[in-house]
């Protein structure tokens, strides 16, 4: 296409546009967004997943929750657009409310500020039918019109796998690093390493990988049984340089916690070491 057929066509979007050497371009093009003046974030974590199913949602909560209960202010936003879990994992009820400009986040009983797309629909069992487009406009209007206030630690429950919606995010929100959550199995081993590698891609940082439904920890001897058989996860590890940060066992506790809505009273032992981290290097 010639010069002059390009600024027939232009319509002055450079950041959605693809034609290289357009001289009307202005500058280079990002897609980085940031939050309301009015809101604070210090730090924003995404939890990722290759694939759905291994758990990434309960250890995005449990993390919060564990980093509020250090004296941290934390925040989910959850990112999970068409399964939205967390207001139920937090036992939020409410209904989101504005003032015209801008969204409240819901507060749970121990001070995690937390946005849902449950909380915009008139019934939680109300599906979530929308394209790709409007899910990832939703999740920007999550970061950039939600009111955060004075936020240290932001989770953000990404949505699974390393399609259009993900990337977005990754082009869009100021991510401080990610943390990648697997389950043991070997087919799950090999879409972890497409996460990782979709990740410096997009020059993000992978800070570590946490494995979830790793073992069940018998109740009377305390001998661990690898339901799913041997890990990978360490082979993961050590072929991208990349730090364990927790191997979660299979806890009855958690999927209770959840459906009670008292995720944020639940202390898993495991994830201590990856809260340590994330406070000392994140």
């Amino acid at each position: 296409m010639s010069e002059n057929k390009n600024a027939e066509n232009c319509n002055h979007a450079c950041e959605g546009c693809s034609v290289e050497g357009c001289a009307s371009r202005k500058g280079p093009q990002s897609f980085r967004i940031e939050p309301h003046p009015l809101s604070r974030i210090k730090k924003t974590i995404g939890i990722v997943s290759g694939k759905g199913g291994v758990g990434k949602s309960f250890i995005t909560s449990l993390l919060a929750s564990e980093m509020q209960r250090r004296g941290n202010r934390s925040a989910v936003l959850d990112g999970d657009i068409t399964g939205p879990s967390q207001a139920k994992a937090f036992g939020i009820t409410d209904k989101a409310r504005g003032n015209g400009e801008l969204l409240f986040p819901a507060v749970t009983k121990n001070g995690i500020q937390v946005i849902s797309t449950n909380m915009l629909l008139e019934s939680d069992d109300q599906p979530v039918i929308w394209r790709g487009p409007m899910v990832a406009n939703i999740l920007k209007q999550f970061y950039q019109e939600v009111y955060w206030e004075d936020v240290d630690y932001m989770f953000v429950d990404m949505p699974p796998g390393t399609s259009d919606v993900p990337l977005t995010l990754f082009q869009s929100i100021p991510l401080d690093g990610i943390l990648i959550v697997t389950s043991p199995q070997e087919l799950v081993s090999m879409v972890v390493e497409k996460a990782i590698n979709m990740a410096e891609m997009m020059n993000i940082k992978v800070l570590g990988l946490i494995e979830n439904m790793s073992y069940v920890e018998c109740p009377h001897c305390g001998e661990k049984i690898y339901v799913f058989g041997e890990s990978h996860i360490d082979d993961v590890a050590e072929k991208y340089g990349l730090p364990i940060l927790a191997k979660v066992p299979l806890d009855a506790r958690i999927s209770a916690a959840s459906d009670a809505g008292t995720i944020e009273n639940l202390e898993i032992e495991q994830l201590k070491d990856a809260a340590d981290f994330i406070e000392k290097n994140v």
